[in-house]
């Protein structure tokens, strides 16, 4: 496998990385934690807008038509800001699945007018369920549309990322949808997300150990400081290809086999989530004190960070499934 990104590709990440510095700064982040829906004001349109919702949706459908290697950067970016909106679960997970099915709520999906989040595993604790309209779901092994439910709020660290017990609704079958290509997508998504936190940790520190001084001089000067940031640079850069690669395996269904698609996915989560956790633990380390206050903006990529890296398994998990793909369990 061998693929560049494009300049549509490149131009389409820049206008939302855009969009995010405008409209999504970290105030906006951190003033969304104060909320009771945990949202920015008009982002969701917004990206609606720019045809971010409908990114993967087919173009007879009113969709770009995009696929998934394209998709992953967009959710770097989703990361890199620690956006506060169920844009993955909506755009990546739910749209496709929609549209895998014919459903007659993917029209509403793509224009925004409705919030769709997801409850893949089945497990009825669901990320952003309490401001969605309706979840796609796991039922024993297909997918389902759920609408009408009941929330309880559960203690969350990421206030942005609200979890929720659900119980009860009506639900539709969405015959036709496969569900383990969606369980896969919500992986990958996680993971896309990872690399994106990982390199917001790393780009915060790398500017704060160039300003705080001790001794006299810059604590980025001390070797010991650059050893920390040099291993997380590099877990960064080792795991975004696996991301890409399992992107386009997503992608290219015609060239990968479930069981090869699922390896690919679960060998990149497992990455991601190894270089967003010591991303957050050095992120923590070099900035000292001011890391654990409230009040510092780092504490919103840390607990998305912690928030991700267990997100559709962790790291232990899809290894364990990787071994079952390539039979050695």
């Amino acid at each position: 496998m061998r693929f560049e990104f494009t300049d549509e590709h490149d131009m389409f990440r820049n206008t939302v990385r855009d969009l995010f510095a405008d409209r999504c700064p970290p105030d906006a982040v951190r003033a969304s934690w104060e909320t009771t829906d945990a949202r920015v004001p008009d982002l969701w349109g917004a990206l609606a807008e720019i045809g971010v919702l409908a990114a993967l949706a087919p173009e007879e459908a009113g969709g770009l038509g995009m696929d998934e290697v394209a998709f992953v950067r967009i959710l770097e970016e989703v990361g890199y800001a620690a956006v506060p909106e169920p844009l993955m679960e909506h755009a990546f997970v739910a749209i496709p699945a929609l549209a895998e099915a014919r459903s007659d709520a993917l029209d509403s999906a793509i224009a925004g007018s409705t919030t769709i989040t997801i409850d893949i595993d089945g497990s009825g604790t669901v990320a952003s369920a309490a401001i969605a309209d309706a979840i796609v779901t796991r039922v024993d092994d297909g997918l389902a549309f759920t609408t009408q439910y009941d929330t309880t709020a559960l203690t969350t660290i990421d206030q942005s990322r609200r979890l929720a017990a659900v119980k009860g609704g009506v639900t539709v079958g969405l015959d036709g949808a496969d569900a383990a290509l969606a369980y896969d997508r919500a992986v990958l998504g996680a993971a896309a997300q990872c690399i994106g936190i990982a390199r917001r940790l790393l780009d915060a520190t790398v500017a704060y150990v160039g300003d705080r001084q001790q001794f006299g001089k810059p604590v980025g000067s001390y070797q010991a400081v650059k050893h920390h940031l040099a291993d997380v640079r590099i877990a960064v850069e080792f795991a975004a290809p696996l991301v890409y690669r399992a992107a386009w395996s997503v992608a290219h269904p015609e060239t990968h086999e479930p069981l090869a698609r699922a390896r690919d996915v679960s060998m990149a989560k497992a990455q991601a989530s190894d270089a967003v956790d010591p991303a957050a633990r050095k992120a923590l380390q070099c900035h000292g004190a001011i890391g654990y206050t409230f009040e510092y903006d780092l504490q919103l990529w840390l607990k998305r960070a912690w928030a991700l890296s267990a997100a559709y398994g962790d790291a232990r998990r899809h290894r364990d499934r990787v071994a079952t793909a390539i039979g050695l369990a």
